[in-house]
């Protein structure tokens, strides 16, 4: 019997070689003044920025721009929310990676309302209801990773000792519009797409077996690992020249943000935000780095205290896609499952944790402040030992 649930809002999705050229149009249905959230340089130094800017210009339309250097952080969306609340902003365009486009959603979503993002953020300060009104918000990502584009929650970060990374959550944030061109991907080097590609692969696994999965969530998190594991490392191997691997993992990323939304993820997640906050690792290199020692762990859990759970078969089903091979009966799967993405995260050489500083002095610490929202759909509770094991596999 099939158990009851729901789906939240989705964005419209735009996904194609050549979309991105829609955009100013799209900008123009909601007034003439428009803010540009950008990452550092990438997309600014390309003939793309030039083409956007003068497609706004010939629908009459004039902007601001916000340029995010580093992941978010609270005080850059306050700072900027300030500094435009007389700008009568009438659209957010968010274009650049997961950083550029979180922070596009949280000022989105406080360009009306002018009070501060910590009144809101998750496990930090008040957690008061957020009331909105949100100015709209279009996503467009030139990266193949988090998904941002297509969920309803803006990740922030505070570094350092006490810092934090938490999200500002609403389903009033979700983008008005998705524009997903793969051509924006072009220019990625390698380093990026392996920590993207590995974020979205995280992702995908993670919806996959999380206690909230659902059958439309199981079946885009399927298609999107088939997808990831014919695209992935064709992409990372050639490059620009593979841009039929390039289009696979921006539909795949996308797919990933949209089943993360609706069902949350797990331990490698748990434990990503706690390492982004005390260390300087980006989040994409943390997940792809710990996902084939956490879904090693996952499974060991399971089979000593839950071995006839529906868990243990989806992780099966995944050895067998991904080794594609469906002769696999559910241990040599569950195996084979381990192997490719310990494989994976070789061949891609996703850096160790000690590369970032973290010792083994810290993993107390790492554990103690792992068990946020996204560890409590992880597919069994793992207890700290086992949390603190998935660390040291990757120390």
């Amino acid at each position: 019997m099939m158990n009851a649930f729901n789906i939240s809002r989705l964005p419209r999705i735009l996904f194609g070689p050549g979309t991105v050229q829609q955009l100013p149009g799209l900008a123009a249905r909601y007034g003439k003044h428009v803010l540009l959230v950008t990452g550092r340089s990438a997309i600014r130094d390309s003939r793309i920025w030039t083409e956007l800017l003068c497609g706004l210009e010939a629908h009459g339309m004039t902007w601001e721009d916000v340029k995010v250097e580093t992941e978010p952080s609270p005080y850059l969306v306050d700072t900027e929310v300030t500094r435009l609340q007389d700008c009568a902003i009438d659209v957010v365009v968010g274009i650049g990676g997961g950083s550029a486009l979180d922070a596009a959603k949280a000022i989105a979503g406080l360009l009306r309302p002018g009070n501060s993002v910590m009144d809101h953020l998750e496990g930090v300060g008040p957690e008061r209801p957020y009331s909105g009104p949100a100015t709209p918000f279009i996503a467009v990502p030139t990266t193949a990773g988090t998904g941002s584009e297509a969920t309803k929650n803006a990740v922030l970060s505070l570094h350092g000792e006490h810092g934090f990374k938490k999200s500002f959550r609403d389903e009033s944030l979700i983008a008005e519009y998705a524009v997903v061109d793969p051509d924006l991907l072009a220019s990625c080097p390698a380093p990026v797409i392996a920590a993207n590609g590995m974020d979205a692969l995280t992702q995908l696994l993670e919806s996959f077996v999380s206690t909230k999965a659902n059958p439309f969530t199981d079946a885009l998190a399927l298609d999107g690992l088939r997808i990831t594991r014919d695209s992935l490392l064709v992409w990372y191997r050639q490059g620009a020249s593979a841009a039929d691997a390039r289009s696979g993992m921006a539909y795949a990323a996308l797919l990933s943000g949209i089943t993360l939304a609706q069902v949350g993820l797990g331990s490698v997640h748990g434990l990503a935000a706690p390492l982004g906050a005390f260390f300087p690792i980006p989040h994409g290199v943390a997940c792809g780095t710990l996902v084939a020692a956490a879904t090693q762990i996952n499974i060991q859990a399971l089979k000593q205290r839950t071995p006839a759970g529906v868990a243990l078969r989806k992780y099966a089903q995944l050895g067998r896609l991904l080794g594609n091979d469906e002769t696999l009966d559910d241990l040599a799967a569950h195996d084979t499952l381990i192997e490719i993405l310990d494989k994976w995260t070789r061949e891609m050489d996703l850096p160790r944790l000690n590369h970032y500083g973290v010792c083994v002095d810290d993993l107390s610490r790492i554990v103690t402040n792992s068990r946020g929202s996204s560890m409590k759909t992880n597919p069994i509770l793992l207890t700290d030992d086992e949390i603190e094991t998935v660390l040291r596999m990757r120390l």
